[in-house]
């Protein structure tokens, strides 16, 4: 006790303030696991006793993720059995995908020097195919039952968008697209409800993924937002019949390209103040005296404009409240970002199950996250767009 008592002065002593909390988080988890492997040896290290059943054999070394920061533990092993501290949360989901997938393509003989030095410093060397074989069916068995749960109640917004990946097929890789459609719902809470997987883009694979969404029970659907995608328009209006948002986002994009580098700003700045009126109405004027003003100069872009202005503006018919989180298909850029970070450790997919292996157990935990934000959108303006809306009860006095 003593000498843990100087190791704490000694550690006050030499830490800064910024690290100091990482510091001591560290020192009380490496005490605690000491003190746990003593008391499953039945004696403390080096300590001869006929109470010893078990002995020490070294450390591992382990970076733990906190709050505070990366925590570098050693975690002590035993010459019989095996040591986990209980204070280490277990792998997530998703986690165990990534180690799934790897292993996957570690397993077939197909993985390239990266994955394999990947696999080695994720300390998954000599992992045999059972070993493969059940870590899959775990998660697969989780994330499809994520994907094919059903749903309930209206679904107002419906944000659907692509992310290309790498995969391995009858001996060629080829490019899939993985489509994704997250929702909020007439409670105001946001939730992934589909994902699925295809060679093309065209409309049968928008049509094939929408109606497998109203199958488990989408309904209620007002507005569509998504990038201008043929297809999915197609299949929108086939399927959903509900108003198209084009994803403001990616339309400015496409209009600033037909504009010389030293005149995008310019060009920037005029089309905002549209995007800056209060109303439908107001934004609709705007929007041709925007374009009438750029007509002479950049034909290419008041063409684009005329053709694109019931989409883009779509969303102006919806509440004001609302306008910003609806205009475009940032929400699910931000969750294709993450799973493209995680997805280029993998590079190419052995096949399409361990896409869905990965993403699926990815998409799984933003909505278990998700669940418990707050609201995304209050009950209160959502009734302006349900048809449901809500009643407010006066107080009753006894």
């Amino acid at each position: 006790m003593t000498q843990d008592r100087m190791q704490l002065s000694e550690l006050l002593e030499k830490a800064g303030a910024d690290d100091i909390v990482r510091d001591m988080i560290g020192f009380v988890a490496q005490r605690l696991m000491e003190l746990d492997v003593d008391n499953r040896c039945g004696a403390s290290h080096n300590e001869r006793s006929e109470a010893r059943t078990n002995s020490r054999n070294g450390f591992r070394d382990r970076q733990w993720d906190t709050r505070a920061g990366t925590v570098a533990l050693r975690i002590p092993k035993l010459r019989s059995g095996s040591y986990f501290p209980p204070f280490l949360e277990p792998r997530r989901t998703a986690e165990k995908a990534l180690a799934a997938v790897i292993q996957e393509a570690y397993v077939q003989g197909i993985s390239t020097r990266s994955v394999d030095d990947l696999v080695q410093a994720m300390g998954m060397s000599g992992i045999s195919k059972s070993q493969v074989s059940r870590l899959c069916a775990e998660i697969d068995e989780r994330v499809q039952t994520f994907l094919h749960r059903p749903i309930e109640g209206d679904w107002p917004y419906l944000w659907i968008d692509a992310t290309y990946l790498k995969v391995r097929q009858a001996g060629r890789i080829v490019s899939v697209a993985a489509i994704i459609a997250i929702g909020a719902n007439s409670d105001g809470r946001r939730e992934v409800l589909g994902m699925q997987v295809g060679a093309s883009e065209a409309e049968p694979f928008w049509t094939d993924f929408l109606r497998s969404l109203t199958r488990r029970g989408l309904r209620g659907v007002k507005l569509v937002i998504s990038d201008a995608h043929e297809g999915l328009k197609a299949a929108v209006r086939k399927v959903i019949s509900a108003t198209w948002q084009r994803c403001r986002v990616h339309f400015m994009r496409n209009v600033l390209v037909h504009a010389p580098a030293g005149q995008r700003r310019m060009v920037s700045a005029l089309i905002a103040t549209i995007f800056a009126q209060e109303t439908e109405a107001a934004a609709r004027d705007q929007w041709r005296t925007v374009a009438d003003q750029l007509r002479e100069r950049f034909p290419k872009i008041t063409r684009l404009m005329d053709d694109a202005e019931d989409d883009v503006l779509a969303h102006m018919a919806f509440p004001r409240e609302h306008r910003s989180k609806i205009y475009s298909t940032n929400p699910l850029e931000r969750l294709n970002g993450e799973i493209k970070r995680r997805t280029d450790v993998v590079g190419i997919f052995p096949n399409e199950p361990a896409i869905y292996r990965l993403v699926g157990a990815l998409l799984l935990e933003q909505n278990d996250e998700w669940a418990l934000q707050r609201r995304y959108m209050t009950l209160e303006t959502l009734a302006e767009v349900g048809d449901n809306p809500v009643v407010s009860l006066s107080a009753v006095t006894v």
